[in-house]
């Protein structure tokens, strides 16, 4: 499969899923967006990884969406989508993204 990085994905999802509902005004076309994107990611990770990897960072997809929403009433919109976007990507990395190290220890 394809190695663009699921962290980029992921965190897209959230800024192109925002402003597809912002500029259209149809909250649900954004949540297609959304969908999509995490469906594609999971599928990722899924073949990166494993099948709990995937459910562990789907859970935290959904969780800083809902977040997004709670922190926007306190820094505004797009400061919160930015910064869940962010999060998002910076927390998948690591996890699903990054190339397994050699312990050089070990040798």
């Amino acid at each position: 499969m394809t190695r663009i990085p699921s962290a980029l994905v992921a965190g897209a999802s959230l800024l192109v899923g925002f402003a597809v509902a912002e500029a259209t005004g149809v909250r649900a076309l954004g949540g297609v967006v959304l969908l999509a994107g995490l469906t594609w990611c999971v599928v990722l990770w899924r073949r990166r990884r494993s099948t709990t990897v995937a459910v562990v960072l789907s859970v935290v997809f959904i969780a800083l969406f809902v977040v997004s929403h709670l922190l926007a009433r306190a820094i505004g919109a797009w400061p919160s989508v930015i910064a869940v976007s962010l999060a998002m990507a910076a927390l998948t990395w690591p996890v699903a993204d990054a190339p397994a190290r050699q312990d050089t220890l070990s040798r």
